[in-house]
């Protein structure tokens, strides 16, 4: 079954332990990712675009997808009038997936955490789902995030509820806060990441505006 395999997928991309063994993970899942996530009813890459579309009108840009993995939001904005998006992810195989979406201008290798590929306030907004979660990038990758956003800008994510505080997440929002980098604008109340499986597995959405 399906459900099977995408348990399976998510139990080796959670555990993975490192960079490098992440990037196996989702090199490994990129074939089958798509289907193993809809069969678990898999919400997020869809969800996030009602809150782009809340805080930026159709036709800014630029806007980043952070962590895009196969591109399944860039075509549900590109439906809603937006055009000017970029994305990365650590696997070249995922995005070979988004690519064949033709919905994303550029495209880039790059993992969260490290210097990003961009110059300072370059993006409108950048947006990650299913990013900020157990396993994955970590907190202080924001910072790299609001440097190439433009004042003005926003910052529209997700966090996982076993990392945001134990992940450090509530001390960079303070932390950047204080630093004049960005203030709070949203925070949305616990939500499912999966319609149908794990009901356990829990997300917020964060919206700041970087300034």
């Amino acid at each position: 079954m399906d459900t099977d395999k995408a348990h399976e997928a998510l139990d080796s991309v959670y555990g993975a332990g490192s960079p490098e063994a992440l990037g196996h993970a989702y090199a490994a899942w990129a074939a089958s990712y798509d289907s193993e996530t809809a069969s678990l009813g898999y919400l997020l890459p869809f969800l996030i675009a009602a809150w782009v579309t809340r805080y930026v009108p159709a036709g800014e840009g630029p806007l980043l997808d952070a962590g895009c993995g196969t591109g399944l939001t860039g075509p549900q904005l590109k439906a809603l009038g937006y055009s000017n998006l970029a994305g990365l992810d650590l696997s070249d195989d995922m995005l070979k997936v988004a690519a064949g979406r033709q919905a994303y201008g550029e495209l880039k290798k790059a993992m969260l955490g490290g210097p990003l590929p961009w110059p300072d306030r370059h993006f409108r907004a950048f947006f990650s789902t299913g990013v900020f979660t157990i396993g994955h990038a970590p907190a202080s990758g924001l910072h790299e995030l609001v440097r190439i956003t433009k004042s003005g800008g926003h910052a529209i994510f997700t966090v996982r509820d076993q990392v945001l505080d134990k992940g450090g997440f509530r001390d960079v929002f303070t932390e950047l806060e204080r630093a004049g980098k960005w203030r709070p604008v949203e925070e949305s109340p616990w939500f499912r990441c999966y319609a149908i499986a794990d009901p356990d597995a829990l997300v917020k959405t964060f919206v700041f505006e970087v300034l």
